[in-house]
C-alpha cells in the first residue's frame, strides 16, 4: 500500500493559502506577459481568494501555459511594484482628518497618507483609496469611526494590512487577502469603532497607466 500523494490533488480537497498564492502569482505572470488584461486579472484575483477547493482554483489558470519554473525572472509587474515602494515612503501627510456628517468624503489618486489618519462617517460615507498613494512612514494607522455610516479603504496587493477595529451592531470587514507582502511595502493598521455602520477593506491592483493594455472601467 503506497503512501504517496496523487500527482494532482483531488478536486474536492480544500485549498490552502499557499495554493491560492501560487495561483495569484501565475495570474500576475500572465498580466506581465500580456496574456490577461487588468479587468480579467481583477476578476480572477477575486475568485482565487474566494476559492475553497482545488476544483474552484483550477479553472482560473486552465487556459494559461505552465510557469517556467522557480529559476525564472520575477513577474515584471511585481518587480516594478516592489522597486517603487522606497520612493513612495517618506514625507508629510496631505491631510490627517476626513469627516462626513450626512455627506461623504473621498481621498484617492496621488496623496500622502500621514502616520495617523482619522476618518469619521456619521450618517454618511467615505472612501480612502491607497492604490496610488504615498506614505509618510513605513507603518501608518487609519483610525475609523463609523456611526450609521460606512468607510471603504482600498489598498493594492502586497501591502501588509492589519485590521483591529471593533464593531458593535456594525463590522470591520476584510474579505480579500492582500497576498504575500512585497519587499519594502508599507504596513496599514486599521483601527476604530463601528456602530450600526461598517468599515470595509478591499484589495485591488492599481489602475493601469493610460495607454496600457486595459480599457478597464473604473470601479
Amino acid at each position: 500500500m503506497s503512501d504517496e500523494r496523487p500527482e494532482k490533488p483531488l478536486p474536492e480537497l480544500r485549498a490552502s493559502d499557499a495554493d491560492r498564492d501560487r495561483v495569484v502569482e501565475r495570474l500576475r505572470d500572465a498580466v506581465a506577459e500580456g496574456r490577461l488584461d487588468m479587468e480579467e486579472f481583477e476578476e480572477r484575483l477575486e475568485a482565487a481568494y474566494k476559492s475553497r477547493t482545488y476544483a474552484q482554483l483550477e479553472p482560473l489558470t486552465a487556459d494559461l501555459p505552465a510557469a517556467t519554473g522557480p529559476a525564472a525572472a520575477p513577474p515584471a509587474a511585481a518587480a516594478a511594484g516592489a522597486a517603487a515602494w522606497p520612493g513612495r515612503i517618506g514625507g508629510t501627510g496631505s491631510s490627517s482628518l476626513a469627516v462626513a456628517v450626512m455627506s461623504g468624503f473621498q481621498r484617492k489618486g496621488r496623496w500622502t497618507v500621514p502616520a495617523r489618519f482619522d476618518a469619521v462617517a456619521f450618517w454618511g460615507g467615505g472612501e480612502l483609496d491607497l492604490r496610488e498613494a504615498d506614505f509618510a512612514q513605513r507603518e501608518v494607522v487609519i483610525n475609523c469611526v463609523a456611526i450609521m455610516g460606512g468607510i471603504e479603504i482600498t489598498v493594492p496587493p502586497g501591502v501588509d494590512v492589519d485590521v483591529r477595529g471593533f464593531g458593535f451592531m456594525g463590522a470591520f470587514d476584510q474579505r480579500d487577502s492582500p497576498g504575500p507582502t512585497e519587499p519594502g511595502a508599507p504596513r496599514v493598521v486599521v483601527t476604530g469603532f463601528a456602530f450600526w455602520g461598517g468599515v470595509e477593506v478591499k484589495i485591488k491592483p492599481p489602475k493601469p497607466p493610460r495607454g496600457g493594455l486595459s480599457l478597464r472601467k473604473d470601479p
